[in-house]
């Protein structure tokens, strides 16, 4: 990368021959992330699995990493002035406007992380803030190796704690009226070696 970190932009990014995905904030990369692990992996997979099963037909995509999010742009925003962007696990986007070729722009409805200790601080204080900056509705995140899920929702422009869920409950999805997930169908029965 031939940029300084303190001003990387999207536009860069996309100029990048580096086979790397990033995670920016502020122009400053604030994450360069292995491969998942499987239990990280089957977490989503069923995670998707449930989403894509309810919005078939309906107005709203969801959409697993990696897919870029540029939190704070629209479609007018020119990718030098891009100068945020993360790569969630999955989200929920309502507004096709904000659906892109290459990206996501603009908040999602619903974003959901899923934690590794690599990026547990980054997803529970710089993206939790950002996400909560940039509008996100509903916003979960999900620890595979304890199996819970914590829920924050957006109230007055601040996230608000929804409930903390363990693999005995059933999550009820805020954004839609009549979407529940139970949870024991999210996290697998897998041993880590």
């Amino acid at each position: 990368m031939n940029q300084p970190q303190s001003n990387y932009s999207y536009a860069d990014y996309l100029k990048s021959s580096e086979e790397v995905r990033y995670e920016v904030i502020d122009g400053q990369i604030i994450s360069m992330s292995p491969a998942p692990t499987p239990k990280h992996q089957q977490v989503q997979r069923e995670l998707l699995a449930e989403f894509v099963m309810y919005l078939r037909g309906k107005n709203c995509s969801v959409f697993g990493a990696p897919i870029d999010v540029c939190l704070f742009a629209n479609q007018s925003t020119s990718n030098e002035k891009i100068k945020d962007w993360v790569q969630p696990d999955i989200v929920v986007i309502c507004d096709r406007n904000k659906i892109n070729p290459k990206n996501i722009v603009g908040a999602p409805d619903l974003v959901i992380e899923i934690l590794s200790p690599s990026t547990a601080r980054n997803d529970r204080v710089i993206k939790f803030n950002n996400f909560q900056k940039a509008g996100v509705r509903e916003y979960w995140i999900v620890d595979p190796s304890n199996e819970y899920v914590e829920v924050f929702l957006l109230q007055d422009n601040r996230f608000i704690s929804s409930g903390f869920y363990t693999k005995e409950d059933s999550i009820k999805v805020n954004i839609f009226e009549d979407l529940s997930i139970t949870l024991e169908h999210i996290f697998p029965e897998y041993r880590e070696k």
